[in-house]
């Protein structure tokens, strides 16, 4: 049972830290409302975490976790590879549209960390790497003559349009890259 309060205690923590930062920056969520927001005391935090980096970077970890697993099996629901590669911007014009969209939490974690060798930036890192490779399986899967190129037009594409639609407030760049990602595909 204690190792099942921890592990609550744990997802509770994580929770709050990656809603937090999420809405308000991670220079902007100081522990102090960590702690009120979590309802985890300071003391259990720091058994959990030596550092709030390392508490951020785990918190990123599962969204990253998370969101790959939303994205993918939208963009999966597509027939055919070329609906599947146009699919990734369905899926994020419905993240532009939700409520709490906030941009991508990756791009911004990078933004507000400056060492490029810092946990944080590791894992923002690892989540575009990800991407890609998610990315690169469907231009393969497509049968682009340059898959490795194709990807890496898309994830600027992607990137873009979530950038776009955070800092211009235009809910319609997923569909404007993604008809610029047809001109790529031809179709």
């Amino acid at each position: 049972m204690e190792d099942q309060t921890l592990t609550e205690t744990k997802k509770k923590l994580l929770d709050a830290t990656e809603r937090l930062i999420y809405a308000g920056g991670i220079c902007a969520t100081g522990m102090d409302l960590i702690v009120k927001s979590s309802g985890v005391a300071r003391k259990t935090i720091y058994r959990y975490f030596r550092t709030k980096d390392e508490l951020v970077a785990e918190a990123l970890r599962k969204r990253d976790e998370r969101w790959m697993n939303w994205f993918m099996t939208e963009c999966e629901k597509g027939g055919t590879p070329v609906d599947k590669l146009l699919g990734t911007f369905d899926a994020l014009e419905q993240w532009f549209f939700s409520s709490d969209f906030r941009g991508c939490a990756f791009i911004n974690a990078a933004g507000e960390i400056g060492d490029a060798n810092d946990p944080i930036r590791a894992v923002a890192k690892e989540h575009k790497v990800k991407l890609r490779n998610y990315l690169l399986h469907l231009t393969k899967e497509y049968g682009a003559d340059d898959p490795e190129a194709l990807a890496s037009e898309f994830l600027i594409l992607i990137d873009g349009a979530i950038t776009v639609a955070l800092v211009m407030n235009d809910k319609e760049a997923a569909r404007k890259a993604q008809h610029l990602a047809r001109k790529l595909l031809k179709s």
